[in-house]
């Protein structure tokens, strides 16, 4: 399994005390799978989603990614995994606003020593982000930035992508193209694929669900 997470729990603090928000989940991704994680607003997705990637910590359970655990890591061990095993969409792209879109996508890749131009050429033509690669991230609109970040995801190959919405704020046309292009990635990779996402659309096409609710697998 290129992922193991058991009894994950996570509580934030409230103003009427702690507020849990995980309690007690379980899953499996194996290499080539595909994951949509769905509930709503408030189920615990997000939070799961960054636990998974290292980017908070659980109070308690385990994440083994590619047999790393995770929670046994401080914050540069968790940034290394990050840098050599997982990629993550956000759903505010983080895009770094100095660098052209270009160098944006080639960012990731660079630091986990994986620069691929060529793949990157690829990645931008089915991205539609060719002819924007001089330009910087203000110049574009929200759905082209959301594909930058995107493409800056995969150019790395990462051997589990985590996705938080990621084709939130595409149109039906380019979503359907962007998550095709996710989709062939894991088949022909061996990456582990994990979407979060509202849409019954997005979820159909992945190869398994997992529902959230209250903080539990429904």
């Amino acid at each position: 399994m290129l992922m193991t997470v058991r009894n994950l729990t996570k509580t934030y603090p409230g103003p009427d005390g702690p507020v849990p928000v995980l309690r007690g989940v379980d899953l499996d991704l194996g290499a080539g799978e595909t994951l949509a994680l769905t509930g709503e607003s408030g189920s615990g997705k997000s939070t799961l989603l960054h636990l998974i990637g290292g980017l908070d910590s659980p109070d308690s359970g385990s994440v083994m990614l590619d047999g790393v655990e995770m929670t046994g890591l401080d914050d540069r061990g968790r940034a290394a995994v990050r840098r050599g095993t997982v990629g993550v969409v956000f759903q505010q792209f983080n895009l770094i606003p100095s660098l052209m879109v270009g160098a944006n996508i080639a960012f990731q890749a660079r630091l986990a020593g994986r620069h691929d131009p060529e793949w990157d050429r690829v990645l931008a033509a089915r991205m539609g982000l060719e002819p924007h690669l001089g330009k910087y991230p203000e110049q574009l609109s929200g759905g082209q930035q959301q594909r930058v970040a995107i493409a800056r995801t995969l150019s790395a190959r990462p051997k589990v992508v985590l996705a938080d919405e990621p084709t939130g704020n595409l149109d039906e046309v380019t979503a359907d193209g962007v998550l095709a292009l996710m989709l062939d990635l894991a088949a022909e990779t061996g990456a582990g694929l994990l979407i979060v996402t509202h849409s019954e659309r997005i979820a159909a096409r992945m190869g398994a669900r997992l529902h959230l609710a209250r903080g539990l697998v429904a």
